[in-house]
């Protein structure tokens, strides 16, 4: 947090756009940390049977992905495809919003070239579209990647971390989702995107939720060297676009939820079985003192007793 708060005062405009090297270290420790915590399964399995059971036996997938990080989501998602749509060949298109100052085009080519061959592989027909979201105007809707074809089925990946970096186009964005009439859109929620406080509360939260998430990681006997390469390459980018997103929008708003409602998107709640499925991944991990909660229409791991990842559904 010390460097995330110096930046505005060293550099106005700090030039923070990754190198291939950051992309390839990113990689080893996404690897590393989705090994010995279950925080990155619990997200992508249970915002995939959301969308699964949503999807049901729809053909022409289009998913409009705000955080595809390394595109691992989607290979287990595309892996469903075939069992579902049996005697047809299933379509999905992603459409990915990425930043510059988060992704490389190294990384980006790679998970394009994987997620290509891995859908060759498995008989889908796979097409990746990728928006530069810092450039990106949700007011405008002449863009043909948002065109649906026929029986095209729209569903919507949006971590509230994502906009962090867009604080402020926050509602915009929202309504822009709300246009595209998707059949479902899964949320994911760290419990510190807290724009709802003052400033400094919610650097205060974003802390405190950092501390106990590196106690969990530290509590699976990883080296030390392990844990801090994967709070320099994975962690300290997000605490960066919470100080520096934080900074350029500082004055309060509501709490995204209500955001949510505001827009016109009702909560879902989410399956029996994806529910036994997050208790599965979490049983699974080396690690002790995860578990699974159920809180109103959410699911929430935790880590002795504090939040890490809360998971929720939306329709319009």
């Amino acid at each position: 947090f010390k460097e995330a708060l110096q930046l505005p005062l060293l550099m106005p405009n700090p030039p923070r756009n990754p190198t291939p090297f950051d992309g390839m270290f990113k990689m080893g420790s996404y690897k590393v940390l989705s090994e010995v915590s279950p925080l990155i399964q619990f997200m992508n399995f249970t915002s995939n049977q959301a969308l699964l059971e949503a999807l049901d036996d729809a053909e022409r997938i289009h998913i409009v992905d705000f955080d595809v990080g390394f595109g691992a989501q989607w290979a287990s998602f595309m892996q469903e495809l075939p069992r579902r749509n049996k005697g047809t060949t299933p379509s999905l298109k992603i459409t990915a919003f990425a930043s510059p100052s988060t992704h490389h085009p190294f990384e980006l080519g790679l998970m394009h070239e994987n997620l290509t061959q891995f859908a060759n592989e498995i008989g889908i027909n796979f097409e990746l579209e990728v928006v530069n979201f810092d450039s990106f105007d949700p007011n405008s809707h002449s863009m043909p990647l948002f065109q649906t074809s026929e029986n095209e089925v729209i569903a919507v990946n949006f971590p509230i971390w994502s906009c962090l970096s867009h604080l402020s186009a926050l509602p915009s964005l929202l309504r822009f989702i709300k246009q595209l009439s998707p059949k479902i859109v899964v949320s994911l929620d760290r419990g510190c995107e807290r724009i709802d406080l003052p400033f400094s509360h919610h650097l205060l939260h974003a802390l405190q939720y950092y501390e106990v998430l590196l106690d969990s990681i530290e509590a699976t006997n990883v080296t030390s060297d392990t844990a801090s390469k994967i709070e320099r390459f994975l962690f300290l980018p997000r605490i960066e676009n919470i100080v520096l997103g934080r900074l350029s929008a500082p004055d309060k708003m509501p709490h995204w939820k209500a955001l949510f409602a505001s827009a016109g998107f009702l909560p879902v709640a989410f399956s029996n079985f994806a529910e036994t499925q997050a208790e599965c991944l979490v049983k699974r991990t080396p690690g002790r003192g995860f578990r699974v909660e159920k809180r109103q229409a959410s699911l929430v791991l935790c880590w002795q007793s504090r939040e890490l990842m809360s998971a929720s559904a939306w329709r319009c």
